[in-house]
């Protein structure tokens, strides 16, 4: 009976990181590591932090080891700083649609968005332009289904970031386009707002992207969608408000 004990206490202790809840600096943090991350595509410091949060280097470094340990953060090189790992970003996805904060509808973007898709004429027209305008604001690769086509848009911008620098990259990501057109005519999401982060991928789990959709009624098909695909190290709260915010104009106008 003893020994029964012991195992059950060992198996709590090793659980410990998973249950105990995150501290609310801890949360900031991880927000913080994944919003730099995003902004300069290097690994986040324990210094910059540390002056972010007014504490000490020792104290942020702390908290890393934390997250680290919890699995929501890694360091990619010994002395480097610290990256969002596929689940910090989960975390960080869920905490952005938990407070509501992706919609900014007064934003100078969305106002932009929703001018051209207005002003477009042809529905057709209407999704190409909601499509482009994703690109130019976010940088990323536009996707969306014209009846039983899938529109592409901005694969420059995909292949220029630094991720895909590396050829067998490239050609995972290469593969996740192959099969993305009929992944969505099978699996149809049915979210107003999908984000698949990662290895969350249903394809290309390898490739180190993120894919955005929101879905929308349209002339076309009941379930249409527009989206973004861009690198896991991406502004999730700027691009899911905007590819929320382009669902929601394509079906009002359409």
């Amino acid at each position: 009976m003893s020994a029964n004990n012991n195992i059950i206490t060992t198996v709590k202790l090793l659980n410990k990181k998973v249950i105990i809840a995150m501290t609310e600096r801890q949360k900031n943090i991880l927000s913080a590591i994944v919003e730099q991350y995003a902004e300069v595509a290097s690994p986040v410091g324990s210094n910059l932090l540390a002056k972010v949060f007014n504490v000490s280097s020792a104290t942020i470094r702390s908290d890393m080891f934390d997250l680290e340990t919890a699995g929501y953060i890694t360091q990619p090189h010994t002395s480097a700083g610290r990256i969002p790992t596929d689940k910090g970003y989960r975390f960080y996805v869920n905490q952005i649609n938990a407070e509501n904060s992706v919609v900014a509808d007064k934003s100078r973007a969305n106002n932009a968005l929703a001018s051209r898709v207005a002003h477009a004429g042809a529905p057709e027209r209407m999704i190409r332009n909601a499509v482009d305008t994703l690109v130019e604001l976010t940088h990323n690769l536009g996707i969306a289904t014209i009846g039983n086509q899938l529109y592409m848009s901005g694969l420059s911008n995909l292949f220029g970031q630094p991720e895909f620098i590396n050829g067998e990259q490239v050609m995972q990501v290469a593969r996740l386009l192959d099969n993305l057109e009929p992944w969505i005519k099978e699996a149809a999401p049915n979210e107003p707002l999908s984000v698949y982060i990662g290895s969350e991928n249903p394809i290309g789990r390898s490739a180190g992207c993120s894919l955005i959709i929101s879905r929308f009624r349209g002339p076309y098909s009941d379930k249409s969608y527009i989206g973004m695909l861009g690198p896991t190290r991406q502004s999730y709260k700027e691009v899911m408000s905007l590819v929320r915010r382009a669902g929601q104009e394509l079906e009002e106008v359409l």
